[in-house]
């Protein structure tokens, strides 16, 4: 499922004395099967053009175009879209309200009309693929959870809907680095092993450079670049100039390459960085 957006432009409350452009001139590509790394400072616009890829928000002017559909037609059914694409909010855990786990996660495909058998098979499905236990957790309350526990039962209840594409906007925001870990090695394992489409918003660019093929940096509601994880960190003195940075270990091989130890530049995260020193010292791990 790919997704074209096409000089799209947002204005909040536009015709009023508090018209704010938050968009302004998108177009981008991202094809099926992607994993995109959305980064930009706070404001730049990130969180109101995802909205705009299940049409929660319509566009001032431009296109949104998903599978060959313009979705910012007047005729197009939202509710089939949003079977196809799937968006997870900041702290998606304070929208549980069921009683058990189950229910939770069947809230969604219970009101696609599927019968019980489809529905608990899509449960179970779901809870796989978030590392949650279907005999352990299905009848117990999503409340009596961990932080981390609760933030996977709120990504399986979108990931039961069984999207072609899921939008995660600061997934791992308020975790405790255990919790943050087992929610990325699972929206990892989401796409290697399935295929979705990803679409990842985050602040971490350490983040970012693990899981991403591609990035998407924003500022001031407009796209700053736009490439591969190497072409966009090898622009550190722009990315700073906006307001973000590189990852940690990016600092350090910089320092290492200003005192003529010969690291390639296409070395971007600790894994690369230790084989390389690894192999320049001759030694084996």
């Amino acid at each position: 499922m790919a997704i074209v957006v096409e000089n799209l432009t947002y204005v909040y409350d536009q015709g009023t004395p508090f018209q704010t452009t938050a968009l302004e001139d998108i177009s981008l590509t991202i094809e099926k099967g992607e994993f995109i790394g959305l980064i930009g400072h706070t404001g730049s616009g990130k969180s109101t053009l995802i909205q705009h890829f299940n049409g929660l928000i319509k566009p001032s002017s431009g296109k949104i175009i998903i599978n060959g559909l313009d979705i910012s037609g007047e005729k197009v059914k939202l509710s089939e879209l949003r079977k196809k694409v799937g968006l997870v909010f900041q702290y998606p855990e304070y929208q549980l309200f069921e009683e058990t786990v189950y229910k939770d996660i069947a809230f969604g495909p219970s009101n696609l009309g599927l019968d019980d058998s489809e529905i608990q098979r899509r449960v179970i499905y779901a809870m796989d693929l978030v590392n949650l236990d279907y005999d352990e957790f299905k009848e117990k309350s999503p409340f009596e959870l961990s932080g981390g526990q609760k933030r996977r039962v709120a990504i399986a209840g979108v990931l039961a809907m069984e999207p072609e594409v899921i939008i995660l906007d600061e997934p791992t925001a308020g975790l405790d680095p255990r919790g943050r870990d087992e929610i990325l090695q699972q929206i990892k394992r989401l796409h290697d092993e399935h295929r979705v489409t990803v679409i990842l918003v985050s602040h971490s660019m350490e983040d970012i450079s693990r899981l991403a093929n591609r990035i998407i940096v924003m500022h001031q509601g407009r796209i700053e670049m736009s490439g591969s994880k190497e072409e966009v960190f090898s622009h550190g003195d722009r990315l700073e100039a906006i307001g973000l940075g590189l990852p940690e270990i990016l600092y350090l091989v910089k320092a290492l390459r200003e005192r003529g130890v010969p690291i390639d530049q296409g070395v971007i995260n600790f894994e690369g960085v230790e084989k390389t020193l690894i192999n320049l010292l001759g030694g084996s791990r």
